[in-house]
């Protein structure tokens, strides 16, 4: 019975590893909640109206490890 519980923890932790070395976050689905702004802000201002908003997706694509 221990063998069954030793199994059942063990397969959680090497699925979770493994989902995060196959799947890495793509910089697409990165920021959703800073993209979704930025993009609206540019798409009806203008890109030059829009620095702060840019400057602040950057800052959360940085924070995740992207180098931008």
């Amino acid at each position: 019975m221990s063998s069954l519980s030793a199994a059942s923890v063990e397969i959680p932790a090497v699925t979770g590893g493994t989902e995060e070395k196959k799947k890495p976050l793509k910089p697409c689905c990165a920021c959703p909640e800073t993209k979704k702004v930025r993009d609206a802000c540019i798409i009806e201002k203008g890109e030059e109206n829009c620095r702060d908003l840019i400057e602040a997706h950057k800052d959360c694509m940085r924070s995740l490890g992207f180098k931008i």
